[in-house]
């Protein structure tokens, strides 16, 4: 399946194993309270029967989805396991080519059902290089009321002392907080929270690598680069050009 669109797909799950690319923008999965984030020219596989929501962002984005069969999902562990990557140009190639047959089914023994044995059997091959943006979500609507606030802040130079006293609450008391709600601490939240941020303005905007450092809350381009680096392994000026 080959569409572009700009919308919400509820919690569902397949049969198949399932492999998507995200061309251009960048989506969300949700997956037990944890949403991933996909950026343009990454690829995710996501096992048979996991349950999942996926959320697209931009109504330019083509979302390519290919399914597989399953009977052999146990020759390898990149199978059984959800993972987000970026993807190879051979990847891509290959993964447009099989836009001639959109909406169908590629049966054995059908003139194509070889080449896409093949592009299955690469992926572990390829997928070494895991994309580890995860944001933590949550039901409690105190933690809710807390983690929009950060988003609406997330320019200033936030501090544990100075969320936890706009909340009427001490700052022991917010971080256990972040720990029974969302199971990671509040800095390591607050860092993923701005890489978030950073990635929608590279792919979305034209915005200058240094402006975005700094609304997303970092002093320097310097800074701001390395701890991107740190979580993607790319510079934010090499993301963009991906």
């Amino acid at each position: 399946m080959h569409e572009k669109f700009e919308r919400l797909i509820p919690l569902h799950k397949h049969t198949k194993g399932q492999l998507t690319y995200i061309e251009g923008g960048i989506a969300y999965i949700t997956i037990h309270f944890k949403t991933y984030i996909v950026p343009a020219h990454h690829y995710f596989w996501i096992p048979k029967g996991m349950p999942h929501l996926l959320r697209v962002s931009n109504s330019a984005t083509v979302v390519r989805n290919i399914y597989f069969y399953t009977r052999d999902d146990d020759s390898h562990e990149f199978y059984s396991k959800l993972g987000i990557y970026p993807a190879s140009r051979l990847l891509i190639e290959m993964i447009s080519y099989t836009e001639r047959w959109d909406g169908g089914h590629v049966k054995p023994g059908d003139e194509n059902f070889e080449f896409l044995i093949a592009l299955k059997n690469i992926l572990p091959e390829l997928g070494h290089k895991t994309l580890p943006i995860i944001l933590p979500i949550t039901e409690d609507e105190s933690m809710k009321r807390i983690l929009r606030y950060m988003e609406s802040k997330i320019s200033l130079p936030l501090t544990l002392e100075e969320v936890s006293s706009q909340f009427n609450m001490s700052s022991r008391s917010l971080s256990r907080l972040f720990q029974s709600t969302l199971h990671i601490s509040f800095l390591q939240y607050l860092k993923t929270l701005r890489m978030v941020k950073a990635i929608e303005m590279l792919l979305k905007t034209d915005i200058p690598v240094g402006e975005i450092g700094i609304r997303v809350g970092y002093d320097s381009i310097g800074s701001f680069s390395n701890a991107f680096f740190a979580l993607t392994q790319s510079r934010p000026s090499d993301f963009r050009r991906v």
